[in-house]
């Protein structure tokens, strides 16, 4: 099968679930000792190649309905083959400039790729800039509609918990007091668009409030400020991301002092995480995650220079198990964040369920 049995195949694995329960390996071997061979001829990436997967794993299942999230961009993302009942954009940063653009409107128009004509899109709150590019290409894609989930469901009186998230939420004149087990302020605009992704998708899809605030409470979603003992698990991967997992920080206050085990991917703006988490942690470990891709891996003893440099209170552990072993046993809080391969590796190391 390749290349495409990398160390970090787990790590997909446990991400194409039906009804909580990921692909098995046998599934899997299956699957790329059949169509492995055609996707080495066609120069297939690893990515692409999952998704292939995913979506055969899917349809051979006979799920009902599937969740599909892209993963660059949208326009040219893998995953974009599908002519889905609803798109939904729940929020825009800059990220992967490289590919998508330098602006947060050239990054929109790329997000905006998923799309499809006469297929309704709902979005998040967004910057004028991101919703201005991304009507014009609703404009030009012939959408039945574009909904800003805002307009449907508002949100108010936002409070973040170790346990939670509570808000009160408003649509068609009724208003009922909401708590979702997800943690963060950013998770209450993100039911949002949940709700009006399915209002819009029709029957029978539409979920009334009062089975929102039923089903909400009992959302969990591993690596997203996942609590373990004294362990926070956050798949804080971009500067946006990192920006926000500050600032459900502030709002939760957990125990100090607060250590991180930091391990990002080499593509993205990782000096900009670094000066971020400066800010709340007291130290900082530098780590690079065994079931990282090696063409993406950053290089930590480069990292560890920077920080010297720039008077960041880090260092280098070479031992990536080690690290997250010692993790629980440290006073205050420890923090294990900086890409999806480092959170994923971590958890496995700890024996919980992986993303």
């Amino acid at each position: 099968v390749g290349r495409y049995m990398s160390p970090h195949l787990i790590y997909f694995r446990e991400r194409i679930v039906v009804d909580d329960e990921p692909i098995s390996e046998e599934s899997v071997l299956q699957f790329l000792a059949r169509w492995g061979p055609s996707a080495e001829r066609m120069g297939a990436t690893f990515f692409e190649i999952t998704t292939a997967m995913a979506l055969h794993y899917f349809a051979t299942s006979g799920v009902d309905v599937a969740v599909i999230e892209t993963g660059l961009g949208g326009r040219l993302d893998s995953t974009n083959v599908i002519t889905p009942l609803v798109s939904g954009i729940t929020s825009i940063g800059m990220d992967h400039q490289e590919y998508l653009g330098n602006t947060i409107a050239e990054i929109a128009r790329e997000k905006a790729g998923i799309m499809k004509p006469g297929v309704p899109a709902v979005i998040g709150p967004l910057t004028t800039d991101a919703r201005v590019a991304i009507y014009e290409v609703a404009r030009n894609a012939s959408l039945s509609a574009v909904v800003e989930a805002a307009r449907l469901y508002r949100t108010m009186d936002v409070h973040s918990s170790a346990t939670g998230t509570s808000f009160t939420m408003t649509s068609d004149h009724e208003s009922m007091p909401i708590e979702t087990g997800l943690i963060g302020s950013a998770q209450a605009d993100n039911a949002a668009v949940a709700l009006a992704m399915l209002r819009v998708a029709g029957a029978p899809w539409a979920v009334e409030l009062a089975d929102a605030a039923r089903i909400l409470p009992h959302v969990r979603l591993p690596g997203r400020f996942q609590r373990v003992g004294n362990c926070i698990f956050d798949v804080a991967h971009n500067p946006d991301g990192m920006r926000s997992l500050l600032a459900t920080l502030v709002e939760v206050k957990p125990p100090k002092p607060i250590v991180t085990v930091l391990g990002v991917l080499r593509d993205k703006d990782w000096r900009e995480m670094m000066r971020a988490m400066s800010r709340a942690a007291e130290r900082i470990i530098l780590v690079s995650a065994p079931s990282a891709p090696v063409e993406r891996a950053w290089n930590p003893i480069e990292a560890e220079s920077f920080a010297k440099a720039n008077g960041i209170r880090a260092q280098y552990d070479p031992d990536f198990r080690g690290a997250v072993l010692a993790s629980p046993k440290l006073e205050g809080t420890t923090l294990i964040t900086g890409s999806f391969p480092t959170v994923c590796a971590a958890l496995a190391v700890l024996g919980e369920k992986t993303l």
